[in-house]
């Protein structure tokens, strides 16, 4: 079970700000020779930890900026005026669809900030951004049990 809130947790927190990689505890996770650990639960825990970190971007992206604009001016802010008004450019030009990239490493953490700043519904929000990570994790394991020459356990 520690396994599982662990790789949660390190997925939560990779998909914010915060720098972070859950591919690799993952990655460790699934070919460790634990016979507990599942594959389609991992890519379940990691798929939802991330989402979920997914989701408080988008929440410091459309509250946060409203509620202390001034923070945006402060160094430690991640996101900049020039580079939050290309970033909304973007996003207004590809619109929603591009949050099936938010697990995109470098543009996925602005893609969901911006997300929230551009006030997109929470719902589609979850749905994409899900779909995309989810489609992502399960690669990873796809391509790590084919190396491997696993088969998932159940």
């Amino acid at each position: 079970m520690a396994e599982y809130l662990s790789l949660f947790t390190v997925a939560l927190l990779s998909a914010t700000l915060l720098p972070g990689g859950s591919e690799v505890l993952l990655s460790a996770l699934l070919l460790s020779t634990d016979p507990v650990l599942s594959a389609p639960l991992l890519w379940a825990v990691a798929t939802a930890g991330n989402t979920l970190g997914a989701i408080v971007n988008w929440w410091l992206g459309g509250w946060l900026l409203h509620w202390f604009p001034r923070w945006q001016s402060r160094p430690w802010f991640p996101f900049k005026g020039d580079s939050l008004q290309r970033s909304q450019r973007w996003f207004q030009r590809y619109g929603v669809w591009s949050l099936l990239l938010a697990w995109a490493p470098l543009v996925g953490d602005g893609l969901t900030f911006v997300a929230g700043v551009m006030r997109v519904g929470l719902p589609r929000f979850v749905l994409l951004v899900a779909i995309g990570k989810g489609a992502r994790y399960a690669v990873l394991l796809w391509i790590l049990l084919a190396v491997a020459g696993r088969s998932p356990r159940p």
